[in-house]
């Protein structure tokens, strides 16, 4: 049996009365659509029985595969984990809480098929309490003015790619709310499909005050990759230029009140010009490391050394 045309990769965590309903809304919607498929369960570490409902699901449906963290790793690290065991020419994923609709699955499908690399969901008109709403709306527009690509619900967990999208990219941190950000600077085509929104029945959200912190922060990260990612060096190195000039111009007007009027050396300016001169060298090592850091294995590839895949319902 061959590799599955599609891959959908659902990630969860506490999320155990959603899990049955998920799967079996999934499983009619594909077997409508007619198209082979895989089902990549994700536990993110759950502490009530998520794994239990996923291992269900798993016995009745072959179709079905599991990975598993030992411990809580958060979202990013979930989807990174899901898509190194995909077999799929295609990724789908949406969230396992049921607000996403299976039944557009097949709406992303044809996106993909007219032409795009990466579709994302929008929900336009949101059922989440307005405490969730309106710091979304903030953030997705500052993330569209910094990073100029248009997309309105770049965090929405309904999106479909290509699996060569997924190949180039490396998901770790909060990094999976910039994934459309992302894979437009790196060329691919992304587009987005307005999905309905379906109001939270099971769990409670996992969204809070800690994640909008991490967010802002990755977002000063993917400004600073999105201009100088390529080419680190070229920031830091410009960055030295300035600490150094300035140390050079105390050196040379110490050295030319010295031979002009004979004054004695001015210490403090002395020790300033030592001080920037040092602070330039720095700035210069700081841009060589990162220029190293490029030549490395991404961060997102550890996510194997603490998830395990699961092909036998009867492993623990």
């Amino acid at each position: 049996m061959g590799d599955p045309e599609i891959s959908i990769i659902v990630p969860a965590y506490n999320e155990e009365e959603s899990i049955a309903e998920l799967h079996a809304s999934i499983a009619k919607q594909m077997d409508r659509l007619g198209r082979s498929f895989e089902l990549i369960f994700v536990d993110d570490g759950s502490r009530d029985s998520t794994l239990m409902r996923m291992k269900d699901a798993q016995r009745s449906d072959p179709r079905v595969r599991i990975v598993t963290f030992w411990r809580n790793f958060g979202k990013a690290n979930a989807l990174s984990a899901g898509y190194r065991h995909a077999r799929g020419r295609t990724i789908i994923q949406l969230d396992a809480d049921l607000q996403d609709d299976p039944a557009e699955i097949g709406k992303f499908l044809k996106r993909l098929e007219d032409g795009s690399d990466m579709v994302v969901g929008w929900k336009k008109n949101r059922l989440d309490p307005l405490g969730k709403r309106i710091p979304s709306k903030i953030f997705n527009h500052l993330i569209m003015r910094i990073s100029g690509v248009k997309v309105h619900d770049s965090n929405c967990g309904f999106k479909a790619y290509r699996r060569e999208v997924m190949e180039h990219l490396d998901v770790y941190g909060e990094m999976h709310r910039y994934l459309p950000v992302i894979a437009r600077w790196r060329g691919f085509r992304v587009s987005e499909i307005v999905v309905r929104h379906r109001r939270r029945r099971f769990g409670k959200s996992k969204y809070g005050i800690e994640r909008l912190k991490k967010g802002l922060l990755d977002l000063v990260t993917i400004s600073f990759i999105s201009r100088h990612g390529r080419s680190p060096m070229h920031l830091f190195g410009t960055l030295s230029i300035i600490p150094f000039f300035l140390s050079i111009a105390q050196a040379a007007y110490i050295i030319l009140d010295w031979a002009l009027t004979g004054h004695e050396l001015e210490r403090p300016l002395a020790v300033t010009s030592v001080l920037m001169a040092l602070w330039g060298f720095s700035i210069l090592i700081t841009g060589l490391m990162a220029e190293m850091l490029l030549m490395t294995v991404g961060p997102g590839r550890i996510v194997d050394s603490f998830s395990r895949v699961i092909e036998d319902t009867k492993e623990r």
